[in-house]
């Protein structure tokens, strides 16, 4: 930022770093160069020599010394002139590399005159005996930066009276890594102390403007529409830089100083090889500036990794996959007209809810085909090392999954756990589960051409379809799959494109009926006999077009390779259970219950649902890790498993999908609406489930003991619990890890009926347990004595 000084010249201010910088941090933090002294009054030389070349890198040299944190090289003419009444020969600036023997250039730009001199100083000692006889050392610059900023330190520290360098800031606290948060009433510290400044500041005649200004001083500006605004050359509470004039600056109050500073900087996750290109520089600044969102921080470091929503509407929006999408080359998009007739269309995905999508060929799926060719030669030349792998999944990402002989584009959607994730497969729609290690990281040499192609797969629905038709039923998806899914010469007619929705309403045809309009798939469709919906029977939840080797539909290229890979991971005993489906259903196996300690003796717990201390629920700690990894290879299986009809049962124990995940439940009742009351067997909670999304649970995952037994806390004398005291309870012992002491266990023959009694105990703090039991008796005591 540049402040105007006296005498008509320029001073140029950078901020100040910390108070104190790690050495590991040097390499990835360079100190910023000094400011130019303020020029003396001295009369204008008139007919100033310029120095001879033989003197020219030697006084150089001797310059820069004396601005231990570096020098614009734009700054050189005028304080080389300043020091030793000659002018800079013209042409130094244009060949800055012919001083490279006496200084340490830094170009940070294309532009010569951006770029920073630095003074060669002196070898560490260790570097000379290193390097004894060697005319020309070339130093570390690391070594430099750290003696500059010793320096720059020393000289901080000797003005500390002529600005607040003293006062001490604190740090503005980044949450833990992988942690997604919103920061409500943010703002409401800050807006009251920039209420504060603007009373302090315009109300005061006393204080006046800054007559100079230091390196890292802190200041009060008065900016737009009168706000008073904490600065350190730049404003520290919202990071972006404005040039100011001095009158607008003053010196800082302390009062205002316990506020830790409210901007940071951050890296979009994602978006970090294309942060040079102007159009996406613009689309994140149209997206975001001015917005509030909730931050997903992937890496904790001092420039954090992050992930951006936008949660004003009735969907999150990741603003990282936005900014991706909207950089892509426009003139690789399909746009679909109305009347249209589009041939040799491929059917890629159909879902359960009768909605297709569709390639069309197309200017963007020849260049997406040769990327993915070039790719598949790319690696099959080099060998496959761990740069590839994905280290670091997050939604929004896109990377390549591995899939019959060939690597296609996908896109993270949901992060299950370290291992399980759903991916959407751009160009086909098609949405499963995969594991983490099968996904592949796309080469940096495709990276910009790879993201430059809009996703190829169509989102549309068949037109004209009666209304009376209602739901889909399992019959109708099945037969729509098994007419046209992945026929490669199909032909659409475009009656209708909804923007809005982003969906086309389309005539389908396959090659034998193209264009016959009555012999359609629109019309066929709607004169079989597929839509006599049947109670109590669904298809499973995945509406990706999954398919098992064995169906009419297992050429579905996703799924049916995915399975193959996940298969190969499992047991033998899920291998068996994928073709052998009777003695995968069977109801009456069990596993054996979950083991408890016995009365009087401790066990470590965690509580996933408390009602109150006469029902809560606990997991034995020891378990958790395998009850993680069975939830994940539930996930895998689940979302690729084949379509099959099924009539569930009251007090049967199933699979079910709630929310992004699937459970272990008890089916407690079926509704007339078509939904269904579970209780989640490892977890404890009752949910109400769609129908649709209950499938058998396989013997494989009936081997691990049912996690959720329920408990009752003893030692407290109340058989009815308020609201109030409900909620102190929950408080204390709900998702916390606690330490139980066994009272009573009572058996039942069914798992789920278990119940423990059991004392529980906080151990969390350092010098003291926490007996809940202690607890609220004396809660019940205290509320007592109020009413």
């Amino acid at each position: 930022v540049e402040k105007p000084c006296s005498g008509g010249q320029d001073l140029l201010v950078y901020p100040a770093k910390r108070k104190q910088l790690l050495r590991s941090e040097l390499n990835a933090e360079k100190v910023p160069p000094s400011p130019l002294p303020a020029p003396k009054q001295i009369p204008p030389l008139k007919g100033c020599p310029t120095v001879m070349p033989g003197d020219f890198k030697e006084k150089v040299e001797e310059l820069l010394v004396k601005y231990s944190s570096g020098l614009w090289a734009s700054a050189l003419p005028k304080a080389f002139e300043d020091m030793y009444k000659v002018k800079l020969p013209e042409d130094a600036l244009k060949n800055l590399a012919s001083l490279s023997d006496v200084c340490t250039i830094d170009y940070i730009s294309g532009n010569p005159q951006k770029a920073i001199l630095y003074a060669k100083l002196p070898p560490p000692t260790d570097k000379i005996l290193k390097d004894a006889g060697q005319a020309h050392g070339d130093y570390d610059i690391k070594s430099v930066i750290e003696q500059e900023y010793l320096q720059i330190e020393g000289s901080i520290t000797k003005s500390a009276d002529t600005f607040m360098e003293t006062v001490t800031i604190p740090p503005l606290i980044i949450p833990t890594e992988a942690s997604p948060y919103v920061g409500r009433d943010y703002s409401a510290a800050q807006e009251l102390m920039e209420d504060e400044m603007k009373e302090y500041y315009s109300k005061n005649s006393k204080v006046t403007p800054v007559q100079t200004v230091q390196i890292g001083q802190l200041l009060a500006v008065n900016a737009e529409e009168d706000a008073w605004l904490r600065a350190q050359v730049c404003y520290v509470d919202y990071g972006f830089s404005e040039n100011v004039e001095k009158s607008k600056a003053y010196k800082l109050n302390p009062k205002f100083c316990s506020l830790s500073f409210q901007a940071t900087k951050c890296k979009l996750a994602g978006l970090e090889v294309l942060s040079d290109d102007p159009d996406l520089v613009k689309v994140v600044e149209s997206l975001t500036c001015g917005k509030i969102f909730a931050v997903e921080i992937l890496e904790k470091a001092d420039i954090p990794l992050v992930v951006l929503y936008d949660t004003s509407g009735e969907d999150d929006i990741n603003i990282n996959a936005t900014c991706l999408k909207a950089i892509c080359d426009k003139s690789l998009e399909v746009h679909l007209q109305v009347d249209a007739m589009y041939t040799n269309v491929r059917v890629t995905n159909i879902c359960s809810d009768g909605t297709l999508y569709c390639q069309v060929p197309c200017k963007g799926l020849n260049k997406l085909n040769d990327l993915l060719h070039k790719i598949e030669e790319y690696f099959h030349c080099k060998h496959m090392t761990s740069e590839y792998f994905v280290s670091l999944p997050f939604c929004g990402k896109i990377c390549l999954f591995h899939c019959k002989g060939k690597w296609l584009r996908v896109e993270i959607t949901n992060v299950h756990s370290s291992r399980a994730l759903d991916v959407q497969f751009l160009d086909s729609g098609t949405v499963t589960s995969v594991k983490v290690s099968e996904l592949r990281e796309i080469p940096p040499l495709f990276l910009r051409e790879m993201i430059a192609v809009p996703p190829q797969a169509i989102k549309c629905c068949l037109a004209d379809l009666p209304q009376s038709i209602g739901m889909w039923t399992p019959d109708a998806v099945l037969w729509l799959r098994d007419s046209v899914l992945n026929c490669s010469d199909c032909s659409i007619k475009v009656t209708k494109v909804d923007e809005t929705r982003g969906i086309a309403h389309i005539y389908l045809f396959t090659p034998k009926n193209f264009p016959d309009p009555h012999r359609s798939i629109n019309r066929q469709i709607t004169n079989a006999d597929l839509w006599k919906h049947q109670k109590d029977v669904f298809l499973s939840a995945i509406s990706s077009g999954a398919s098992s080797p064995n169906s009419k539909s297992a050429n579905t290229p996703i799924l049916g390779n995915t399975g193959e890979n996940f298969r190969k991971s499992l047991s033998d005993i899920l291998r068996k259970s994928l073709v052998d489906h009777t003695s995968s259903f069977s109801m009456e196996e069990l596993p054996p219950p979950a083991h408890l300690s016995k009365p009087g003796e401790h066990m470590d717990v965690y509580v996933p649902v408390a009602c109150h201390p006469g029902y809560f629920v606990v997991q034995p700690w020891q378990e958790i890790h395998k009850l993680e990894v069975l939830m994940e290879e539930m996930i895998l299986y689940y979302s690729m498993s084949e379509e099959r009809h099924v009539a569930v049962e009251k007090d049967q124990v199933y699979a079910a999908k709630v929310e992004n995940k699937w459970y272990r439940v008890l089916l407690k009742g079926i509704l007339t609406n078509g939904l269904v009351s579970v209780y989640e067997l490892d977890y404890g909670k009752h949910e109400l489930v769609n129908i649709r999304k209950v499938q058998p649970l396989l013997d494989v995952f009936r081997k691990l003991p049912f996690q959720a037994v329920t408990a009752q806390l003893a030692g407290v004398k109340c058989s009815q619990w308020s609201e109030e005291a409900s909620m102190v309870f929950r408080n204390h012992v709900e998702k916390k890890p606690l330490v139980a002491l066994v009272q009573t266990v009572i058996e039942n023959t069914n798992p789920w009926d278990r119940k423990v009694v059991v004392y529980l105990v906080d151990t969390s703090l350092p010098d003291t347990d926490i007996w809940i039991h202690d607890f609220m008796s004396e809660y019940l005591v205290e509320l007592s004595k109020v009413n």
